[in-house]
């Protein structure tokens, strides 16, 4: 196990490395200069240039890739150019919402889809196995603006229930998760419609297994083989969509924290793409990414969990 976690430790390393060269000479080579973009067009070329200098856009590329990159690894992602404060303040308040909403919509998703799925399997070839699985096409086709639009029409506006939109803050924990509840469900409906069928797919997958047929002939009903022995072997592939899914609901969040008007990572990086924020924008992605791959290590470590037979090494 031990040797199982060293080499997917290593191969996350690499690949952040990878991400960040690669992130940050994409927006190097990006068309515009921030300082220029931040003065105006009638700015005199001397006060761009002074600008540039005192946002060390004047270095050379690989000091300021280098610095950046030991920056990181103390948690320091520079200056922002537009807000003058540093972009770890501006990460720490909108991760608080970011976070919390992606893993909100996680939750709601998973206790939808994997009960749904696992009823769909197990009436498969039914009236009701066709009636789930024509829910669940319907919510994969629809996008979730449009689940959000329609929430904050019947919720919001209909039976006032909840605000339009809005954070709070964390002062009020219960006001807060009200806050995210429509953003959630909005983000969790679609995301449960393919849960559910990957849960179903890989269920049915599991039951036609010799050992499943051994436990039915020891006496097992159908529901109690499901439980003790398919659900658990059905699991991989699951998570690997609830991996990528909630790596999805962090980094892809952005329309629904606009339709909510939610101050979020989405939001953030929207508004310093506008302002030519390179800074914010390189840190904002590069943190993303690290979510992105750092889940992606938690499920492979979930995978040597459930299967003990990922965990040798291939002979």
């Amino acid at each position: 196990m031990a040797v199982f976690v060293l080499k997917r430790l290593a191969s996350l390393l690499a690949s952040l490395l990878f991400a960040s060269l690669a992130i940050f000479l994409v927006l190097e080579v990006l068309p515009g200069d921030p300082a220029a973009f931040m003065l105006g067009l009638n700015a005199a070329p001397d006060t761009v240039a002074a600008l540039r200098e005192q946002l060390g856009l004047t270095a050379p590329l690989p000091q300021r890739y280098f610095g950046w990159l030991a920056g990181m690894t103390v948690g320091d992602f520079g200056i922002s150019y537009t807000y003058r404060v540093p972009v770890s303040d501006l990460i720490g308040a909108r991760v608080q919402v970011s976070v919390p909403l992606a893993a909100y919509a996680l939750t709601l998703s998973t206790l939808i889809a994997i009960p749904v799925g696992a009823i769909a399997a197990s009436a498969r070839n039914t009236p009701l196995d066709a009636g789930i699985m024509g829910m669940t096409q319907l919510g994969v086709a629809l996008p979730n603006f449009w689940f959000a639009m329609l929430l904050v029409l019947v919720f919001s506006v209909g039976l006032r229930w909840f605000s339009a939109g809005g954070f709070p803050g964390w002062d009020d924990p219960f006001a807060a998760m009200r806050a995210l509840t429509l953003p959630a469900v909005a983000l969790a409906l679609p995301q449960a419609a393919i849960l559910a069928r990957v849960m179903r797919s890989s269920l049915l997958d599991t039951l036609d297994q010799e050992y499943m047929r051994t436990a039915r002939a020891k006496g097992l009903s159908q529901g109690q083989a499901l439980r003790r022995h398919a659900l658990r072997n059905a699991l991989i592939p699951v998570l690997t969509i609830m991996g990528l899914q909630f790596s999805f609901l962090l980094a892809g969040a952005i329309i629904i924290e606009n339709v909510f008007f939610l101050p979020g990572l989405g939001r953030l990086v929207f508004q310093a793409i506008s302002a030519r924020d390179l800074v914010v924008v390189r840190s904002v992605v590069m943190l993303l990414v690290f979510a992105v791959v750092t889940v992606n290590f938690l499920v492979d470590f979930t995978y040597a969990l459930v299967d003990p037979r990922l965990r040798r090494p291939v002979s």
